[in-house]
């Protein structure tokens, strides 16, 4: 018995380690199988996101509002409708109604003609990226790039027939010339020349021809203007680091078909930059000249030269005017995108067409307004012709056109003494 019990004692106390022991071993396996587990897991979720999910297609884009319904709606608002498209819906249906019937502007099953015209409107007054044209318009970037190109086009065919001048023969005298300040001293005056700086985005080997005095790339655009602030002749396309005078006197020869030359004894008033010559009426050099010189001084203009330069300034700001709405409007202009060469001409050429025909439509227009209501009014547009003092080249003057000069100068001085 007691063997036995003695027995019993002892076979009990080693059988307690031998449960420790297996207790360790089922909690080490468990340890193990929970991360087997964890990594199972951790490759199926690696597996979901890199595998599964590439099959599965992401919802197509569900528009709110299409891009016809958004155009028809600022059309609805005229306010709205101008700071989105940058003019009122009557001026924009009119050009709507002239590029579908005389310029080839087609509808597509894609995009219609009126939603086309109101995001390229939307594009240059932004100014606003194609991206930004696919996220609103809900469309391709393929067809936002085709459309914007198509109305392009048609508005540039546009631009052939109006950017000119309404009468080629300039018989009438426009009323600012009849002027009692100007007339008829300045009777023989048709208009103005100068060039102006656009911003463009061009390739890194590109980047010297393009930077002009104003430290940034730019295209130096030639442009004529009559006194109602429409231009009559412009050439875009010139790398910025090219001179006025060059790009003037290269257009003259090459265009000779459509630029409007002066007719005998008229002639366009052109800066200092010009030569004096016939055809083209110049400032006296080494004289205050500039309008902001003369109100920076605080005292009237004093000698014939300075009378003269005064009011050859006065006339001869309309371009500066015309180039500020033309900048204030189609903000585009402020950096041009990163496009061919040929394609940023386009685009130029089109906001200038554009301004054309808002300004022939004779409807209201905010900019136009304001220059109309204030002859005073300069809109915000950076210099582009030079100040006294300023380098240009060396011009050579001819005698007749100083003798023209120095007439004029001497009859606005005698009529400044009698008043």
């Amino acid at each position: 018995m007691s063997s036995s019990i003695g027995t019993d004692g002892i076979d009990g106390g080693g059988g307690d380690d031998d449960d420790a022991n297996i207790k360790t071993v089922q909690l080490q396996n468990l340890l193990k199988l929970s991360t087997d587990l964890a990594t199972l897991g951790q490759m199926a979720m690696h597996y979901s996101k890199t595998c599964l999910n590439k099959q599965r297609r992401q919802p197509r884009r569900i528009a709110v509002q299409t891009g016809h319904e958004w155009v028809m709606e600022k059309l609805a608002r005229p306010k709205s409708c101008y700071k989105m498209f940058r003019m009122y819906p009557d001026v924009f249906l009119s050009l709507h109604g002239l590029l579908v019937s005389d310029y080839h502007l087609e509808s597509t099953s894609e995009m219609n003609s009126l939603e086309s015209l109101g995001m390229f409107l939307w594009m240059l007054g932004g100014p606003q990226s194609f991206r930004q044209a696919e996220d609103r318009f809900v469309r391709s970037t393929e067809t936002i790039h085709r459309k914007f190109n198509h109305v392009l086009h048609c508005v540039n065919s546009l631009g052939g027939d109006i950017i000119k001048p309404r009468d080629p023969t300039f018989a009438d005298v426009h009323p600012k010339i009849r002027d009692k300040r100007f007339w008829p001293h300045f009777k023989g005056c048709i208009g103005a020349i100068d060039g102006t700086h656009i911003p463009v985005i061009v390739p890194a080997k590109e980047t010297c021809n393009y930077m002009g005095r104003h430290s940034y790339t730019s295209q130096n655009v030639l442009a004529v203007c009559d006194f109602d602030m429409r231009f009559t002749f412009v050439v875009a396309g010139w790398a910025g680091s090219v001179h006025d005078t060059r790009i003037f006197h290269h257009s003259i020869l090459k265009y000779a078909a459509t630029y409007p030359a002066p007719p005998e004894d008229m002639y366009y008033l052109v800066d200092s930059g010009y030569p004096n010559r016939v055809g083209y009426l110049a400032p006296y050099k080494g004289t205050t000249y500039h309008l902001a010189e003369f109100r920076s001084v605080r005292r009237p203009p004093s000698g014939k030269f300075e009378v003269f330069n005064y009011l050859h300034s006065s006339l001869r700001n309309v371009i500066e005017r015309t180039f500020g709405v033309l900048k204030q409007k189609w903000r585009i202009l402020r950096d041009v995108p990163h496009f061919k060469v040929g394609s940023q001409t386009m685009i130029i050429s089109a906001c200038m067409t554009l301004h054309n025909f808002i300004r022939d439509s004779k409807l209201r227009d905010k900019e136009f307004d304001k220059c109309d209501d204030n002859e005073n009014h300069m809109p915000a547009v950076s210099r582009s012709t030079p100040l006294l003092g300023d380098v240009v080249p060396t011009s050579s003057d001819e005698g007749n056109m100083n003798d023209t000069r120095d007439r004029i100068a001497s009859s606005l001085f005698i009529a400044r003494q009698a008043t």
